[in-house]
């Protein structure tokens, strides 16, 4: 009966697993669906082996693995046998060739918010059957991994896994993440952004998508109003979205956030928080004016709201000196600062960091454990001590002019190449672009026009969020830093082929 069965079900398949492996999960389903009954004998190792044309060593390996684990029993001089420990189970017919359901067995809750949850990230890679890989991707605004000090990072990481403290740094740690980090990431964030924090005040998460949403489950009930930027960042207003806030919609024109329409809101009702990206916000890169900064700051202080100040990448800006955080005029506690080295390094470089009063941290810290014990202590060890050398710093400093120029070089292009399509303002500092299409020009048509040519980017579709409104489709946000002079030439020379060819849209 059972070479019968494994005739049938079972399929060589070196590419995932070893033969006995594989052979040892066809067994373990037979027993599960009560085929197989406990005590039952099993073929001999050579039988067993002549009938699915297997080396008898693989037969012998399931046996003796299918052993170790409880699902089988040897017997001497008599054979294998399944285990008589083992529950009997009624056998369920199961159709030849039956694979693992694709679909949950079991109620399942759709946390995703409806408005905008189906929406693909354009920086997010997938596969489209039959579509071409492309041969440049405009993304939404990330460095270049290839001059990130990677060589710097790893010789570190290698150092601390070899020195006498591996064995501390591979146990459990503090859920507020590596104490000497969190040390030079408040002495980083003193001297870089005006703040006065210490390493109390200070959580390690990875990257700002953490931060904000520990901020979210701790400050944000069913009910609570948040304000949110419009355009803005979608994943925070989702997160937003997904603890039950009603979110408020606060347009963003070219200084930022409008301060008078949130005076106006808090009149009626103040918010439980706003979020806000002052520096470089995201998508339409513009920076909250000082004027309005020391409003909103009052403002918090009359109303008593929390501000999420999400500043995912204050170091690169060209035109002057930047603005300082919000948190470095904060002497009330409003302000929970959110950060990371996500778009100073790389993105894969999961160390952020979330700045509160000691009190909120503690509360975080704890409300992290649950999901995520702790940090990676190796990496945060050793982007610490590239802090404390001082490699991050000067990795900003030949990175700003590494960008500054392929920001210019990208406006040059773009002026020349797509100037009767569309029209932008040189940013001030960031690593993107924000710009509008002309007359009659759909992002969306123009994205897949531009795919079917080898080029992937933003189908416009990811910046707005209100609900119940139409939402504009002729916006695009053109990140400049991860490709050099000649790819982006490239990429933009077939985005404009795929305006010429598209302009019937």
């Amino acid at each position: 009966m059972i070479k019968k069965f494994l005739a049938i079900s079972f399929k060589k398949d070196g590419q995932h697993s070893p033969l006995y492996l594989q052979l040892e999960s066809e067994i373990i389903q037979l027993i599960c669906r009560g085929i197989l009954k406990p005590g039952e004998a099993l073929p001999s190792s050579r039988e067993l082996a002549q009938a699915l044309q297997l080396n008898r060593k693989t037969v012998v390996a399931t046996y003796e693995e299918l052993g170790a684990q409880g699902w089988v029993e040897t017997k001497d001089r008599s054979g294998v046998y399944v285990s008589r420990q083992l529950p009997d189970t009624a056998a369920r017919a199961v159709p030849p060739n039956t694979t693992r359901s694709r679909q949950p067995g079991f109620p399942l809750i759709i946390k995703r918010p409806s408005n905008g949850a189906t929406r693909i990230d354009p920086n997010v890679e997938i596969d489209i059957p039959g579509a071409k890989a492309p041969l440049y991707k405009i993304d939404d605004g990330f460095p270049d991994p290839r001059i990130a000090p990677i060589e710097q990072l790893v010789r570190e990481y290698r150092r601390f896994g070899k020195s006498r403290f591996t064995n501390r740094l591979l146990m459990y740690g503090p859920e507020q993440g590596s104490y000497r980090l969190r040390v030079e990431l408040a002495t980083f964030l003193n001297k870089t952004r005006g703040m006065q924090v210490t390493e109390k005040e200070i959580l390690v998460t990875k990257g700002t998508a953490m931060g904000i949403y520990l901020t979210t489950q701790l400050l944000v009930r069913p009910g609570d109003t948040v304000f949110v930027p419009e355009p803005g960042y979608m994943d925070a207003n989702q997160t937003f979205k997904l603890a039950g806030a009603n979110l408020v919609f606060i347009p963003v024109d070219k200084e930022g956030m409008d301060v008078d329409r949130i005076e106006q809101l808090c009149k009626k009702k103040a918010p439980k928080m706003i979020y806000i990206i002052p520096h470089h916000h995201r998508p339409t890169t513009v920076t909250l004016s000082a004027e309005r900064r020391m409003r909103l700051m009052n403002l918090a202080r009359k109303y008593r709201f929390a501000l999420l100040e999400d500043d995912y990448d204050f170091d690169y800006h060209f035109t002057s000196n930047p603005l300082l955080p919000l948190a470095s005029l904060d002497t009330g506690g409003h302000i929970i600062y959110v950060g990371s080295f996500c778009k100073s390094i790389a993105p894969g470089i999961r160390i952020g960091f979330m700045v509160a009063p000691e009190v909120m941290i503690n509360e975080a810290a704890a409300l992290r454990k649950l999901i995520d014990r702790q940090g990676e202590q190796l990496l945060e060890e050793a982007i610490a001590e590239l802090l404390s050398t001082g490699e991050i710093s000067r990795h900003i400093k030949k990175s700003y002019k590494i960008y500054q120029g392929r920001l210019d070089n990208t406006c040059r292009l773009l002026r020349e190449q797509l100037g009767d399509y569309l029209t932008f303002d040189r940013p001030n500092g960031g690593l993107a672009i924000w710009a509008a299409y002309g007359k009659n020009i759909s992002a969306r048509e123009v994205a897949l026009h531009a795919e079917k040519l080898g080029l992937e980017i933003s189908d416009g579709s990811r910046y707005f969020f209100k609900p119940n409104v139409s939402l504009p489709n002729d916006f695009i946000r053109i990140g400049y830093c991860s490709l050099d002079e000649t790819e982006m030439a490239g990429a933009i020379d077939i985005w404009k082929q795929a305006l010429i060819s598209g302009r019937r849209f």
